[in-house]
């Protein structure tokens, strides 16, 4: 085991042996449940605007999300449906950045809809050989999403190259990080993740890597904030619908 790989793996254990006792169950829609990391470290609202340290988000989140995990810490939330403009493509994530950033840009342009954030990464397939925690850009495929505010703002379905979709309610395990975008960052983030779900057996991944980024071309590599999300489930549990979640909870709005 080469040096990187050693300190990877032991920065991982020391982030399962810091965390607290698991959730019994999902956190309710729209709210999260520190479990590992930086226990102490909190994103603020102000405004429209979630702070934490040297980091911010300057677009508002779309409307029931749960706040942003700040860097440094371990959060199981659940989010509710979200429309997404969405475009898929493989190979390469920053050569593609520009065949789908632009035409989704344009889409919500052309819908007079105010961007969001964050700016999610889907990864469907691309887990590396004989590492499910580990992503490699020549396997599988990615979808890059902008997100409407409000699923009233415009109809699903086919807009060009863009896919306009409700995405399903999700509960994920998401480590808050700090610094440039792109699949090295996913990667970084990735064993802290796999080492939680080895220390609560009683929670199982439920599904692919996810990323969050939150920041545009204006704010600096080293302040910018992002999230990996592996999405979850307590083992054993039985699914609950959308609706179902959604009739159940009163979680706040993001942004409200």
């Amino acid at each position: 085991m080469g040096d990187d790989a050693a300190a990877q793996e032991a920065a991982a254990k020391a982030w399962a042996a810091k965390d607290r006792a698991a959730p019994a169950a999902a956190p309710k829609v729209g709210t999260a449940v520190r479990v590992g990391g930086d226990l102490k470290v909190e994103s603020n609202l102000d405004g429209e605007t979630w702070r934490t340290g040297r980091c911010l988000i300057e677009a508002p989140l779309p409307e029931g999300y749960p706040a942003p995990t700040p860097p440094g810490a371990l959060d199981i939330k659940t989010y509710p449906v979200v429309r997404r403009a969405e475009i898929t493509a493989k190979g390469s994530t920053m050569v593609g950045m520009n065949f789908a950033f632009w035409p989704l840009f344009n889409h919500i342009k052309d819908r007079d809809i105010a961007m969001t954030s964050p700016v999610e990464m889907d990864y469907r397939g691309m887990e590396a050989e004989g590492n499910p925690y580990q992503l490699d850009e020549s396997k599988g495929e990615w979808t890059m999403s902008f997100l409407y505010r409000q699923r009233e703002q415009g109809p699903t379905g086919e807009a060009g190259r863009v896919k306009v979709r409700d995405n399903d309610q999700v509960t994920v395990l998401s480590i808050g990080l700090m610094g440039p975008y792109g699949i090295g960052r996913v990667n970084e983030g990735l064993p802290m993740l796999e080492a939680w779900l080895k220390a609560h057996p009683e929670w199982e991944r439920a599904g692919d890597v996810r990323a969050f980024s939150y920041n545009g071309p204006q704010v600096r590599n080293a302040n910018k904030w992002s999230e990996v999300q592996l999405p979850v489930r307590k083992v054993g549990a039985v699914p609950s619908t959308p609706k179902d979640e959604a009739d159940s909870t009163t979680a706040p709005i993001a942004g409200s």
